[in-house]
């Protein structure tokens, strides 16, 4: 019996891998060619968006992204999140630094000017604050994920306020726009954790049987400099983001 489902499972994975690296393919030669145009390249977040799909999330967006002077704050779950919240706002990510050695993966968070940042190194702390804050002055669409790490699975861990730093003093125009990201259901079988390998990870959801219908809820922005700091911004987007994912617990809260 396990050997007649792993088949299936073989099957879909190397069809969904396929489909990858012919997605990879026609988005490349589009990538180096749009400058030549004279426009920005729209194909690395188009990619990860494709990316998305292939591996069966059906995306629904609720609420309107903003489209510049944003950064966005999301729950996180699995390395899904960035390919579907990527594909629906066109974001460039804040993400640990260790992902830009990842194959194929590492050297597509560069092209989609993502900002690394080494937890270990408080020397380079400044160094990355400043490119965070120079990519949102200029209006560059920057997403993070405050909880730092996947942990949480479902739940929804704290938000690290020294994620949002680079906020503050205040720049003019720029506002935080929770999103809230909802497998349903499946998000117990997508979730990822530190248990579990990269690679079996991709291989585990990329054999998995069917679709998922995921919601993504860009909520209300926030005015950082109207909070007036980074925890007050942190508590703001956790309590937003909790109150369409666990309605019931964050109304209790509020009791």
């Amino acid at each position: 019996m396990a050997t007649a489902e792993a088949a299936p499972a073989l099957i879909r994975f190397a069809v969904r891998a396929a489909a990858i690296f012919g997605a990879l393919l026609v988005c490349v030669p589009l990538h180096y060619l749009w400058p030549l145009l004279g426009r920005r390249s729209p194909w690395p977040r188009r990619f990860l968006g494709m990316v998305g799909r292939i591996a069966g999330m059906r995306v629904r967006v609720r609420g309107t992204p903003l489209t510049s002077h944003v950064l966005f704050a999301a729950n996180h779950l699995s390395w899904l999140d960035i390919m579907l919240v990527a594909g629906a706002s066109g974001a460039a990510f804040v993400s640990r630094d260790d992902v830009a050695r990842w194959p194929v993966f590492g050297w597509l968070a560069r092209l989609n000017d993502t900002v690394f940042v080494d937890r270990s190194d408080r020397r380079a702390v400044q160094g990355q604050v400043d490119t965070l804050r120079a990519a949102l002055a200029g209006g560059q669409p920057v997403a993070l994920f405050p909880e730092g790490t996947t942990e949480g699975g479902t739940g929804l861990l704290p938000f690290r306020a020294s994620l949002f730093s680079a906020l503050f003093p205040p720049l003019p125009g720029v506002r935080v726009q929770p999103v809230a990201i909802d497998y349903g259901a499946p998000g117990s079988e997508i979730a990822w954790t530190d248990s579990e390998a990269a690679g079996a990870n991709a291989r585990r959801i990329l054999s998995r049987r069917g679709t998922v219908p995921v919601t993504l809820h860009f909520l209300a922005p926030l005015d950082p400099g109207a909070l007036g700091g980074r925890k007050a911004v942190a508590a703001a987007a956790r309590a937003e983001i909790e109150a369409v994912l666990r309605p019931s617990a964050a109304g209790a809260d509020r009791l």
